[in-house]
C-alpha cells in the first residue's frame, strides 16, 4: 500500500470512461458551452477497455479496493458492460460500482450485472419533473431516470445510493421530497453541496446550500440521528432516520471539508491520473502504457505521483468566493 505526504492510503479509483453526456447539467455541463460543436476527445486518445483493466490491476496492488466507473455519462460508452467483465475479475476488487445519470439504464441495468457490477448510484437532483428538467438542460424528465432505478434494482444492483446536487434557488425547495421518496422506496440518498468544480459551470459561494442547513430541512420534517462513518475515507456525512426507516448522508466539501482523509485517484478517459476533483493537471499514463512500459515501470510513475501528494483544496481555499483557476472540469473525472 502506498501513502502520501500526508499518510494517506490509496483506496478508492474512479475510472472515468468517456467524457461525453446526454445530459447538460449546469453545475457540470452547461448546454451554452457545451453545444453541438463542442470538442470532445476523439476515440483514438481514450483508454481501451483493455488499457483500463491493466492500469486497474496496478492500482490495486498499490492499495485500491474501491472501483468506481464515471463519466461524462459512462453508459454512452459502447459496451460498457464488456469493461465491467474484465474489472470484475481483477483480484483485489473488493467492490465495483458505477456513478450514472440512469437515463440508459433500463437497457444495461441486467447486462452490467451479469458481467459483475454489484451497485450503482445514480445521479437525481429532484423528483419534481420541471426543476429537474431545468438542472439538466431539459434532456430527460425524471419518470425516465425512475425507470431506470427500477431496472437497476430488479437487476440486483443494489443498495442504490441517489446523488443529488443542492444548488440555493434551483432545487433546494425539493429535497425534502426528495429524501422522502427515497426513504420509502429504501434508496440511500446523498445530498451534495454545490462545488467550484471545474471552471465552467459559475460557481457562486451564496449558491451553496450548507450540510447544516441541508440536515436540518430533512429533520425538521423527517426526523434524523447522526450515524458514524462506514470507514475513516468515506466521504458523506451519514445520518438515520430516528423511526428505523433507513439512512441519507450529506457531502460537504465546501463548508466541512474532508480532505485530511481522501484516499481517491481518479483516471481519466484519455488515461491521466488526478489526485484531487480540483486539481490542475495530472500525470499522464497513456503514452507510457503505448511506448512500451513495463507494470514495475508504470507503477513507479504511480508511486512517485502519489508519494508527493499534498492536494487538499477544499481545507485550503483562501477566499471561497475566488477559486483557483484552471481546475480540471468535473465532467472529465467524474464527481
Amino acid at each position: 500500500m502506498i501513502t502520501d505526504t500526508f499518510k494517506r492510503p490509496l483506496r478508492d479509483l474512479r475510472i472515468s470512461v468517456t467524457d461525453r453526456c446526454n445530459f447538460r447539467c449546469a453545475y457540470c455541463m452547461p448546454a451554452e458551452i457545451f453545444g453541438e460543436r463542442y470538442q470532445f476527445l476523439p476515440r483514438p486518445q481514450l483508454l481501451t477497455f483493455e488499457e483500463i483493466e491493466r492500469l486497474t490491476r496496478i492500482l490495486v496492488r498499490l492499495g485500491a479496493v474501491k472501483v468506481r466507473l464515471t463519466g461524462g455519462e459512462p453508459l454512452v460508452r459502447q459496451e460498457i458492460e464488456n469493461l465491467v467483465a474484465l474489472l470484475a475479475k481483477v483480484e483485489g476488487v473488493e467492490d465495483l460500482t458505477m456513478t450514472t445519470n440512469g437515463f440508459l439504464l433500463p437497457q444495461k441495468a441486467q447486462l452490467l450485472k451479469d458481467a459483475g457490477l454489484k451497485r450503482i448510484t445514480v445521479s437525481l437532483d429532484s423528483i419534481d419533473d420541471a426543476v429537474f428538467r431545468r438542472m439538466n438542460g431539459n434532456k430527460s424528465g425524471v419518470q425516465e431516470v425512475l425507470d431506470g432505478i427500477a431496472a437497476a434494482e430488479k437487476a440486483g444492483l443494489q443498495p442504490i445510493k441517489i446523488n443529488c446536487v443542492v444548488q440555493r434557488g434551483v432545487n433546494d425547495h425539493t429535497i425534502v421530497d426528495l429524501a422522502r421518496y427515497c426513504k420509502d422506496h429504501g434508496y440511500i440518498v446523498r445530498f451534495i453541496e454545490y462545488m467550484d468544480v471545474g471552471n465552467r459551470n459559475g460557481w457562486k459561494l451564496d449558491e451553496v446550500v450548507s450540510a447544516e442547513e441541508i440536515a436540518a430541512m430533512i429533520d425538521a420534517e423527517i426526523p434524523l440521528e447522526p450515524a458514524e462513518r462506514n470507514y475513516r475515507s468515506e466521504v458523506a456525512m451519514r445520518f438515520r432516520y430516528r423511526d428505523g426507516g433507513g439512512e441519507m448522508g450529506i457531502i460537504s466539501s465546501v463548508t466541512k471539508p474532508f480532505c485530511g482523509a481522501c484516499s481517491r485517484m481518479r483516471l481519466s478517459p484519455e488515461g491521466s491520473i488526478y489526485t484531487c476533483l480540483f486539481a490542475t493537471q495530472g500525470t499522464d499514463l497513456r503514452d507510457p502504457l503505448r511506448t512500451g512500459a513495463t507494470d514495475d515501470e508504470i507503477e513507479q510513475i504511480v508511486r512517485n505521483t502519489w508519494g508527493s501528494r499534498v492536494d487538499r483544496y477544499s481545507e485550503e481555499r483562501s477566499s471561497l468566493t475566488e477559486p483557483r483557476d484552471s481546475k480540471v472540469e468535473m465532467y472529465h473525472i467524474g464527481g
